[in-house]
């Protein structure tokens, strides 16, 4: 195993101006995001005006959060699939050492956009989450930052990364809840889909990562001691999460549909 994070072979001049610009960009995206949010949702949604000035804050702020999930998974899904990128025996690397200037620039955008929403969090704390969002966005930003600083381990962070393709079912979940729509249809198509895409992103693709890094243990032993054991305790300790959330989601799905049936039934018998 190797000993410390050597920071200053992984900071070229590629990365000094773009790690911060791509974290600005991050932060600047959440900002124009949420303003965009904002308008539209006032001249297009009757139900906006209505709502509180903190319900409010909630929906912009998850337009931004969409709108991350949908660049982050979209881009994390290219470069571990689609690419060459970290294809076996494709290069003389070994693929824990392997990157590039895509995956440098979402890690940036993305710790950008963990910023912006911690500090939302704690700003209006605990009204936009509680303690679990504090540790999930802790855990990220630390996990990222680590990759980006030492160039090691792009393709878990990736793969991690990826499951934020949840995360546009969850803020729909969240609007319809607020619109008063929890009745319609659409709620429960998009329950089914948070399950199964949680299913596969957050908990099948956690089972697979565990395993790839079982079969590659060799290369994770050779990165530096702290980065080895983050490798290892962040992402089992973001499955836990996920397992618990799971969880919760199954219970919230198994509910409304009980609940659907339920008034299918007093519709037939009426």
């Amino acid at each position: 195993m190797g000993g410390g994070m050597d920071v200053g072979e992984n900071f070229g001049p590629q990365e000094r101006i773009l790690w911060p610009a791509s974290v600005l960009a991050g932060i600047v995206m959440c900002g124009a995001v949420y303003e965009m949010t904002r308008k539209v949702s006032s001249r297009c949604f009757k139900g906006y005006s209505r709502l509180s000035h903190m319900q409010k804050v909630e929906w912009n702020n998850r337009g931004f959060s969409t709108f991350h999930a949908v660049v982050a998974a979209a881009i994390s899904f290219y470069l571990v699939v689609i690419s060459d990128l970290f294809t076996e025996d494709i290069n003389n690397d070994i693929i824990i050492d392997r990157k590039s200037w895509l995956s440098d620039a979402m890690f940036g955008v993305s710790i950008g956009y963990f910023l912006t929403d911690l500090a939302m969090i704690l700003w209006y704390f605990p009204s936009l989450g509680g303690k679990e969002y504090l540790l999930h966005h802790g855990l990220s930003m630390y996990a990222i930052g680590l990759a980006l600083l030492s160039g090691k381990a792009h393709m878990y962070i990736l793969m991690v990364l990826f499951t934020e393709v949840t995360t546009p079912f969850v803020n729909l979940r969240w609007y319809l809840d607020v619109a008063g729509q929890k009745t319609c249809s659409l709620y429960l198509y998009n329950g089914v889909a948070l399950f199964v895409g949680w299913l596969v992103a957050r908990i099948i693709l956690f089972v697979y990562l565990f395993a790839h890094m079982y079969f590659h243990y060799d290369q994770a032993r050779s990165i530096f001691t702290l980065g080895f054991y983050s490798l290892v305790a962040v992402p089992s300790t973001v499955s836990v999460m996920n397992v618990f959330w799971f969880w919760k989601i199954l219970k919230g799905m198994v509910k409304t549909l009980s609940r659907r049936r339920k008034h299918s039934e007093n519709g037939k018998t009426d």
